[in-house]
Protein backbone atom coordinates (compact mmCIF):
# COMPACT_ATOMS: atom_id res chain seq x y z
CA UNK A 1 0.00 0.00 0.00
CA UNK A 2 1.03 3.70 -0.26
CA UNK A 3 0.91 6.66 2.00
CA UNK A 4 1.08 10.07 -0.07
CA UNK A 5 1.45 13.03 2.22
CA UNK A 6 0.41 15.62 -0.18
CA UNK A 7 -2.00 14.01 -1.82
CA UNK A 8 -4.56 17.34 -1.86
CA UNK A 9 -2.29 19.76 -3.13
CA UNK A 10 -1.46 20.94 -6.86
CA UNK A 11 1.03 17.89 -7.67
CA UNK A 12 -0.69 15.30 -4.95
CA UNK A 13 -4.51 15.74 -6.94
CA UNK A 14 -2.73 15.35 -10.53
CA UNK A 15 -0.96 12.07 -8.82
CA UNK A 16 -4.12 10.78 -7.86
CA UNK A 17 -6.06 11.43 -11.41
CA UNK A 18 -3.50 9.19 -12.47
CA UNK A 19 -3.50 6.64 -9.89
CA UNK A 20 -7.21 6.07 -9.47
CA UNK A 21 -7.11 3.97 -13.16
CA UNK A 22 -3.89 1.85 -11.71
CA UNK A 23 -4.76 -1.22 -9.65
CA UNK A 24 -2.60 0.00 -6.70
CA UNK A 25 -3.95 0.76 -2.99
CA UNK A 26 -3.42 4.34 -1.95
CA UNK A 27 -3.91 5.41 1.33
CA UNK A 28 -3.92 9.91 1.46
CA UNK A 29 -2.56 11.63 4.90
CA UNK A 30 -5.10 14.89 4.85
CA UNK A 31 -5.21 17.38 7.67
CA UNK A 32 -9.13 18.06 7.78
CA UNK A 33 -12.21 16.16 7.21
CA UNK A 34 -13.33 18.57 3.77
CA UNK A 35 -9.67 16.85 2.17
CA UNK A 36 -10.70 13.16 3.05
CA UNK A 37 -14.07 13.28 1.50
CA UNK A 38 -11.78 14.75 -1.79
CA UNK A 39 -9.65 11.73 -1.38
CA UNK A 40 -12.87 9.38 -0.60
CA UNK A 41 -14.69 10.76 -3.55
CA UNK A 42 -11.84 9.20 -5.86
CA UNK A 43 -12.45 6.12 -4.19
CA UNK A 44 -9.09 6.19 -2.28
CA UNK A 45 -8.20 5.51 1.66
CA UNK A 46 -8.16 9.22 3.77
CA UNK A 47 -6.50 9.16 7.55
CA UNK A 48 -6.22 12.06 9.37
CA UNK A 49 -2.82 13.75 10.36
CA UNK A 50 -0.56 16.56 10.09
CA UNK A 51 3.34 15.96 9.53
CA UNK A 52 4.26 18.77 11.71
CA UNK A 53 2.05 17.21 14.67
CA UNK A 54 3.73 13.42 15.45
CA UNK A 55 0.93 12.92 17.88
CA UNK A 56 -1.16 12.96 14.57
CA UNK A 57 1.16 10.25 12.60
CA UNK A 58 0.46 7.49 15.05
CA UNK A 59 -0.31 4.64 12.93
CA UNK A 60 -1.07 6.60 9.72
CA UNK A 61 2.09 4.82 8.23
CA UNK A 62 1.27 1.03 9.81
CA UNK A 63 0.92 -1.39 6.63
CA UNK A 64 2.38 1.15 4.36
CA UNK A 65 5.44 -0.51 1.80
CA UNK A 66 5.90 3.16 0.12
CA UNK A 67 5.61 6.31 1.58
CA UNK A 68 5.07 9.50 -1.44
CA UNK A 69 6.16 12.92 0.24
CA UNK A 70 5.36 15.79 -1.55
CA UNK A 71 4.13 18.27 1.23
CA UNK A 72 5.78 21.63 0.86
CA UNK A 73 5.37 24.90 0.88
CA UNK A 74 6.67 28.43 -0.61
CA UNK A 75 5.62 30.62 1.52
CA UNK A 76 5.83 30.76 5.61
CA UNK A 77 2.64 31.60 6.97
CA UNK A 78 2.87 31.63 11.12
CA UNK A 79 3.38 28.25 12.35
CA UNK A 80 4.15 26.89 9.00
CA UNK A 81 7.69 27.65 8.44
CA UNK A 82 10.15 25.92 6.29
CA UNK A 83 11.97 24.62 8.75
CA UNK A 84 8.66 23.48 10.48
CA UNK A 85 7.39 21.74 7.19
CA UNK A 86 10.37 20.81 5.37
CA UNK A 87 12.68 19.26 8.30
CA UNK A 88 10.69 18.77 11.51
CA UNK A 89 7.71 17.35 9.19
CA UNK A 90 10.43 15.01 7.25
CA UNK A 91 11.53 13.78 10.69
CA UNK A 92 8.19 12.99 12.07
CA UNK A 93 7.51 10.84 8.82
CA UNK A 94 10.96 8.87 8.52
CA UNK A 95 10.58 8.56 12.22
CA UNK A 96 7.12 6.46 11.84
CA UNK A 97 8.21 4.85 8.87
CA UNK A 98 11.03 3.38 10.82
CA UNK A 99 8.66 2.72 13.33
CA UNK A 100 6.31 0.71 10.87
CA UNK A 101 8.99 -1.12 8.31
CA UNK A 102 8.18 1.41 5.18
CA UNK A 103 10.31 -0.33 2.68
CA UNK A 104 10.76 2.92 0.31
CA UNK A 105 10.29 6.55 -0.12
CA UNK A 106 10.01 8.81 -3.00
CA UNK A 107 10.44 12.45 -1.77
CA UNK A 108 9.47 15.48 -3.88
CA UNK A 109 12.17 18.25 -3.14
CA UNK A 110 13.23 20.71 -5.65
CA UNK A 111 15.64 22.16 -7.83
CA UNK A 112 18.91 23.85 -6.59
CA UNK A 113 18.05 22.32 -3.05
CA UNK A 114 21.56 22.89 -1.22
CA UNK A 115 22.22 22.79 2.67
CA UNK A 116 24.66 26.13 1.97
CA UNK A 117 22.11 27.66 0.20
CA UNK A 118 20.95 31.40 1.22
CA UNK A 119 17.34 30.60 0.66
CA UNK A 120 15.48 28.73 3.89
CA UNK A 121 13.28 27.37 1.11
CA UNK A 122 16.09 25.34 -0.89
CA UNK A 123 18.10 24.93 1.85
CA UNK A 124 14.95 23.08 4.15
CA UNK A 125 14.41 20.80 1.39
CA UNK A 126 18.43 19.73 1.20
CA UNK A 127 17.87 18.93 4.95
CA UNK A 128 15.14 17.23 4.28
CA UNK A 129 17.07 14.70 1.48
CA UNK A 130 19.69 13.93 4.05
CA UNK A 131 17.25 13.12 6.87
CA UNK A 132 15.63 10.81 4.45
CA UNK A 133 18.74 9.48 2.99
CA UNK A 134 20.44 8.35 6.47
CA UNK A 135 17.15 7.25 7.22
CA UNK A 136 18.34 3.34 5.69
CA UNK A 137 15.48 3.14 3.51
CA UNK A 138 15.49 3.27 0.15
CA UNK A 139 14.62 6.06 -1.22
CA UNK A 140 14.12 8.44 -4.61
CA UNK A 141 13.98 12.00 -5.11
CA UNK A 142 12.80 14.26 -7.18
CA UNK A 143 14.84 17.68 -7.59
CA UNK A 144 12.19 19.19 -10.71
CA UNK A 145 12.33 22.75 -11.86
CA UNK A 146 8.93 24.64 -12.00
CA UNK A 147 6.06 22.52 -12.16
CA UNK A 148 2.75 24.03 -14.38
CA UNK A 149 -0.65 22.57 -14.94
CA UNK A 150 -4.07 23.98 -14.47
CA UNK A 151 -4.20 24.61 -10.70
CA UNK A 152 -0.18 25.48 -10.29
CA UNK A 153 0.14 27.83 -7.83
CA UNK A 154 3.11 29.84 -9.94
CA UNK A 155 0.74 30.36 -12.95
CA UNK A 156 -2.32 31.48 -10.44
CA UNK A 157 0.26 33.98 -9.36
CA UNK A 158 0.94 35.94 -12.66
CA UNK A 159 -2.40 35.62 -13.69
CA UNK A 160 -3.48 37.39 -10.95
CA UNK A 161 -0.89 40.03 -11.70
CA UNK A 162 -1.53 40.34 -15.18
CA UNK A 163 -5.00 41.11 -14.29
CA UNK A 164 -4.12 43.34 -11.10
CA UNK A 165 -3.95 46.58 -13.53
CA UNK A 166 -3.27 48.36 -16.57
CA UNK A 167 0.74 47.44 -17.19
CA UNK A 168 2.31 44.29 -15.85
CA UNK A 169 5.39 45.09 -12.84
CA UNK A 170 7.96 43.01 -13.04
CA UNK A 171 10.63 43.06 -10.11
CA UNK A 172 14.10 43.14 -11.60
CA UNK A 173 15.31 43.15 -15.19
CA UNK A 174 12.82 38.80 -15.70
CA UNK A 175 16.04 37.95 -17.35
CA UNK A 176 16.33 34.98 -14.72
CA UNK A 177 15.47 31.69 -16.76
CA UNK A 178 13.23 28.32 -15.77
CA UNK A 179 12.36 25.36 -17.13
CA UNK A 180 8.77 24.97 -16.80
CA UNK A 181 7.79 21.21 -16.69
CA UNK A 182 4.13 20.33 -17.58
CA UNK A 183 2.50 18.36 -14.43
CA UNK A 184 1.84 15.24 -16.67
CA UNK A 185 4.96 14.66 -17.54
CA UNK A 186 5.91 14.98 -14.23
CA UNK A 187 3.35 12.13 -13.62
CA UNK A 188 4.75 10.25 -16.36
CA UNK A 189 8.13 10.28 -14.55
CA UNK A 190 6.36 9.18 -11.43
CA UNK A 191 4.84 6.36 -13.23
CA UNK A 192 8.22 5.40 -15.25
CA UNK A 193 9.94 5.15 -12.13
CA UNK A 194 7.69 3.29 -9.81
CA UNK A 195 6.34 0.67 -12.65
CA UNK A 196 9.61 -0.44 -13.80
CA UNK A 197 11.35 -1.06 -11.18
CA UNK A 198 14.35 0.83 -11.63
CA UNK A 199 16.54 0.63 -8.62
CA UNK A 200 15.91 3.25 -5.87
CA UNK A 201 18.93 6.01 -3.92
CA UNK A 202 18.75 8.13 -7.04
CA UNK A 203 18.45 11.90 -6.82
CA UNK A 204 16.52 13.21 -9.94
CA UNK A 205 17.18 16.80 -11.07
CA UNK A 206 15.25 17.61 -14.01
CA UNK A 207 12.80 20.33 -16.06
CA UNK A 208 11.24 21.06 -18.89
CA UNK A 209 12.81 21.04 -22.30
CA UNK A 210 13.48 25.07 -22.80
CA UNK A 211 15.12 27.31 -20.60
CA UNK A 212 12.88 30.53 -20.99
CA UNK A 213 13.46 34.09 -18.93
CA UNK A 214 10.36 35.30 -16.54
CA UNK A 215 10.01 37.70 -19.14
CA UNK A 216 9.46 34.76 -21.95
CA UNK A 217 7.22 32.97 -19.93
CA UNK A 218 4.90 36.19 -18.70
CA UNK A 219 4.51 36.87 -22.67
CA UNK A 220 3.77 33.52 -23.39
CA UNK A 221 1.18 33.96 -20.35
CA UNK A 222 -0.42 36.62 -21.55
CA UNK A 223 -0.45 35.50 -25.25
CA UNK A 224 -2.59 32.52 -24.34
CA UNK A 225 -4.68 34.43 -22.18
CA UNK A 226 -5.43 36.97 -25.06
CA UNK A 227 -3.75 39.63 -22.83
CA UNK A 228 -1.97 42.71 -24.29
CA UNK A 229 -0.48 44.76 -21.60
CA UNK A 230 2.88 46.47 -21.19
CA UNK A 231 5.26 45.40 -18.79
CA UNK A 232 7.26 47.54 -16.76
CA UNK A 233 10.46 46.55 -15.05
CA UNK A 234 10.63 47.43 -11.04
CA UNK A 235 14.28 47.34 -9.26
CA UNK A 236 14.61 45.10 -7.09
CA UNK A 237 15.20 47.14 -3.97
CA UNK A 238 12.34 48.97 -5.09
CA UNK A 239 10.48 46.36 -5.01
CA UNK A 240 11.69 45.26 -1.55
CA UNK A 241 10.98 48.85 -0.17
CA UNK A 242 7.36 48.11 -0.70
CA UNK A 243 6.81 44.84 1.25
CA UNK A 244 6.21 46.25 4.70
CA UNK A 245 3.39 48.04 2.94
CA UNK A 246 1.75 44.56 0.83
CA UNK A 247 -0.55 43.66 3.18
CA UNK A 248 -2.12 47.38 2.69
CA UNK A 249 -1.94 47.17 -0.56
CA UNK A 250 -4.02 43.83 -1.23
CA UNK A 251 -6.75 45.49 1.10
CA UNK A 252 -7.20 48.21 -1.46
CA UNK A 253 -6.89 45.63 -4.50
CA UNK A 254 -9.41 43.72 -2.73
CA UNK A 255 -11.99 46.62 -2.22
CA UNK A 256 -11.69 47.42 -5.81
CA UNK A 257 -12.17 43.56 -7.14
CA UNK A 258 -8.77 42.66 -7.48
CA UNK A 259 -6.37 40.29 -5.82
CA UNK A 260 -2.56 41.34 -5.66
CA UNK A 261 -0.75 37.56 -4.78
CA UNK A 262 1.37 37.81 -2.01
CA UNK A 263 5.14 38.76 -2.15
CA UNK A 264 8.11 37.81 0.41
CA UNK A 265 12.02 38.92 0.12
CA UNK A 266 12.75 35.30 -0.47
CA UNK A 267 10.36 35.20 -3.41
CA UNK A 268 11.78 38.08 -5.16
CA UNK A 269 15.22 37.22 -4.70
CA UNK A 270 14.12 33.10 -6.44
CA UNK A 271 12.30 35.21 -8.76
CA UNK A 272 15.80 36.86 -10.23
CA UNK A 273 17.81 33.80 -10.07
CA UNK A 274 18.31 31.22 -12.62
CA UNK A 275 16.67 27.27 -11.59
CA UNK A 276 17.59 25.38 -15.28
CA UNK A 277 19.28 22.04 -15.63
CA UNK A 278 19.86 19.86 -18.81
CA UNK A 279 17.47 20.55 -21.17
CA UNK A 280 17.31 17.10 -21.91
CA UNK A 281 17.28 15.40 -18.26
CA UNK A 282 13.81 14.00 -18.61
CA UNK A 283 14.55 12.21 -21.95
CA UNK A 284 17.57 11.44 -20.26
CA UNK A 285 16.40 10.02 -17.12
CA UNK A 286 12.94 8.54 -18.22
CA UNK A 287 13.44 8.03 -22.01
CA UNK A 288 10.37 10.53 -23.41
CA UNK A 289 10.25 13.64 -24.59
CA UNK A 290 8.18 16.58 -22.34
CA UNK A 291 5.96 19.04 -24.23
CA UNK A 292 7.16 23.02 -24.45
CA UNK A 293 5.69 25.23 -22.36
CA UNK A 294 3.59 26.88 -25.24
CA UNK A 295 1.82 23.71 -25.48
CA UNK A 296 0.91 23.25 -21.70
CA UNK A 297 -0.36 26.37 -21.74
CA UNK A 298 -2.71 25.52 -24.68
CA UNK A 299 -4.28 22.81 -22.74
CA UNK A 300 -4.39 24.42 -18.91
CA UNK A 301 -4.48 28.07 -19.12
CA UNK A 302 -8.57 28.44 -19.86
CA UNK A 303 -9.79 25.47 -18.46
Amino acid sequence: MILIAGATGFVGRHLLEQLKEKPVRVRCLVRNADKADQVRALGFGAVRGDITDPSSLENALAGINTLVHLVGIIEEKGELSFRNVHVTGTENLINESIKHGVKRIIFQSALGSDINSPFNYLKTKAEAEQIIISSGIPYTIFRPSLIVGKGDGFTERVKQIISAGPAVPVPGNGTARFQPLYINDWVKCFMKVTENNIPPNRVYTFGGPEQLTYNEILLQIMKALGINKPVIHIPVNAARLALPFMGFIGSIAKILGRKIPPVTNELLSLLNRDNICDENSVENNFGFTPVRFSDALNEFITS
